[in-house]
């Protein structure tokens, strides 16, 4: 926040506006290699398989071979799937198997790479929206990689489907005004994480570390937990989506007032409303919604 963004930032302005594109996508790759340098690898290789995959499916649409393309839309989700799933899941996988069998599998330990499910989903929604033709193939495989890699929405999201994200990779002029209103939402994101998610947290633990609570005391964890998680996620999509602002990106908004639904249906379309909104139009709608078979 102190010297990495300032830089960032102040360089982004100064450099002729064909090459910020390239700047971004390598300052993306510096903020992740800050975290975890060996899996932007695994970014990078995430990148170069559904460049290709994309092409493949537009090159098969123009033939009107689209049994091919849509071989390519599910090699490029399997492919992705099985590296989020093996990251995910691997070591739940080999203790279930040893709690159930009674064997010693020794856990691979495997840290889980910062933000995997967030550019696996995207990655879907590209190749898909290739194929469903909303949008052109990327011939530009720098652009798909700032698409996937950069570093504002990159650890929490929100999830920026690529049809509505692609206008920008081409063209973004950033007013003054949407400049400042990015930093004050950055600001606002930063408090809610700072001031009130951090503070609700150490209540938490310190009433955890109690075995004997009063019941009016368990109400407080519940609260300061309930609090929590909502001003954490929240404040990081405000701050993602503040950071985008200042870029000339704009992001979708991500939550809208949750706590004060009134049902379980309207709690999840006001909760993380970019991951509601990719099951629904990538997964739900795709096979069938609810005029599909049971089995489907």
């Amino acid at each position: 926040m102190f010297r990495f963004l300032p830089v960032v930032l102040l360089l982004y302005f100064i450099i002729p506006k064909k090459w910020r594109n390239l700047f971004l996508f390598l300052a993306s790759l510096v903020f992740y290699a800050w975290g975890e340098p060996v899996y932007v690898l695994l970014m990078l290789f995430s990148t170069v398989v559904d460049y290709n995959h994309g092409r493949l499916v537009e090159k098969y649409l123009e033939s009107g071979d689209r049994r091919k393309a849509k071989f390519y839309v599910a090699s490029s989700m399997v492919i992705n799937l099985l590296v989020l799933g093996f990251f995910k899941y691997t070591d739940f996988l080999i203790g279930s198997i040893n709690g159930l069998m009674g064997t010693q599998i020794p856990m691979l330990n495997l840290a889980l790479p910062i933000g995997i499910s967030f550019y696996t989903f995207q990655i879907i929604t590209y190749t898909v929206d290739v194929y469903m033709g909303r949008v052109p193939v990327q011939t530009s495989i720098l652009k798909l990689a700032l698409y996937i890699s950069f570093f504002p929405q990159l650890i929490a999201g929100p999830i920026v489907n690529y049809t509505y994200i692609e206008p920008y990779l081409d063209e973004r002029i950033v007013r003054i005004e949407d400049f400042f209103a990015g930093l004050f939402r950055f600001i606002i994101g930063l408090s809610k994480k700072v001031l009130i998610a951090n503070l609700c947290g150490e209540i938490l633990s310190t009433l955890t570390l109690d075995k004997n609570i009063s019941v009016l005391a368990a109400w407080l964890g519940a609260i300061s937990y309930t609090f929590q998680i909502y001003f954490d996620f929240s404040g990081y999509s405000d701050m993602a989506i503040g950071m985008g602002k200042m870029f000339g990106f704009k992001f979708l908004e991500n939550f809208n007032y949750p706590y004060i639904s009134t049902s379980i249906t309207g709690f999840w379309r006001r909760w993380h409303i970019s991951l509601s909104t990719f099951f629904r139009d990538y997964v739900y709608i795709p096979l069938g919604g609810n005029r599909c078979s049971t089995a489907r």
